[in-house]
């Protein structure tokens, strides 16, 4: 199942985040998952891991397990290297091992201190606040976005932690619309105003945390998950799925894609078995009735200042 770009390409409605992966995890669980029939993978230059995925990528394609083409491969431009583009997406590509990719996002609307190419970082002033970069805009960030899909290094670019002005902002000033907004977008953090907005031009949306951040936010940030909320558990019951599935069948639904990470082989399997059910439309307005509007990625932990407020 995929949802068409607003350029044609279509990309896969669930594929596999590798956020916090390392070493020999990564090798086996893209291999696993490509096994199970995952075809999209997201990653990014400040997961630090994208050699790694390169390797796994290449056996696979060596190994005959599957053809480039068969796969959907994003990536994301680091906020240092915002005045940088083109060198940080052949830097990427060369890590992952490929001669283009199929998305690649803005991960951040924010320029820092550029510390080097490949070298992701976020800088810190003598204040301990983010040492912000005031002389990149977004807009020339997007338009050395656009050159890389004239030079066919990447079929798709996107924007990602956009807001709607600030989407609206690239719309107006981009020649190559933004494909995708990649945000943080679950069951207590819905966004729907953020969604249809994006939706109605012909942005799609990948929720990224699509199950709240679980375990990985909890340790990082201290949050709660939606997982725990007795509304899941009652549907999970219901459906016969576990909690995980419902909350990922409750984003495909609203036709976002959904990209979940998980390093555990049992759960790689049980997220990608959400097509052979469907939740009823009284089930969704349930699910939509709990929305906390509460955000479980909270970079100002590191950053020390709250680029949200």
């Amino acid at each position: 199942m995929a949802i068409t770009l607003n350029n044609g390409f279509k990309m896969p409605i669930i594929g596999l985040g590798v956020w916090r992966m390392e070493g020999k995890e990564i090798k086996d669980l893209i291999l696993n998952a490509i096994k199970i029939g995952y075809r999209h993978f997201d990653c990014a230059a400040d997961y630090k891991n994208e050699a790694e995925v390169g390797e796994a990528l290449k056996e696979a394609f060596d190994s005959g397990l599957v053809k480039r083409e068969d796969l959907f491969i994003t990536t994301k431009l680091w906020n240092s290297d915002h005045g940088h583009v083109l060198e940080a997406c052949k830097d990427s590509l060369k890590k992952l091992q490929l001669t283009y990719l199929d998305l690649y996002l803005v991960h951040f609307p924010v320029a820092v201190r550029h510390t080097g190419v490949g070298n992701t970082s976020s800088p810190l002033g003598d204040d301990g606040v983010l040492d912000i970069d005031t002389s990149v805009s977004l807009e020339t960030t997007w338009h050395a976005m656009e050159d890389l899909v004239s030079s066919g290094l990447v079929r798709s670019i996107g924007i990602s932690n956009y807001d709607i002005f600030l989407t609206r902002d690239c719309l107006a000033y981009s020649k190559i619309k933004p494909a995708v907004n990649q945000i943080e977008t679950h069951p207590y953090f819905q966004r729907d105003s953020l969604v249809k907005f994006c939706q109605k031009h012909g942005i799609c949306v990948t929720a990224h945390t699509p199950l709240g951040g679980a375990a990985a936010n909890k340790e990082w940030f201290g949050s709660v998950s939606c997982l725990d909320d007795q509304v899941f558990k009652a549907l999970a019951e219901k459906y016969k799925k576990t909690i995980a599935q419902i909350a990922l069948r409750w984003g495909i639904q609203r036709n976002t894609v959904v990209i979940p990470k998980t390093s555990k082989l049992e759960r790689l399997e049980e997220n990608f078995q959400v097509f052979d059910f469907e939740l009823s439309t009284e089930d969704m307005k349930i699910i939509g009735s709990i929305d906390r509007k509460y955000r479980t990625n909270q970079p100002a932990v590191f950053w020390g200042i709250d680029l949200y407020a």
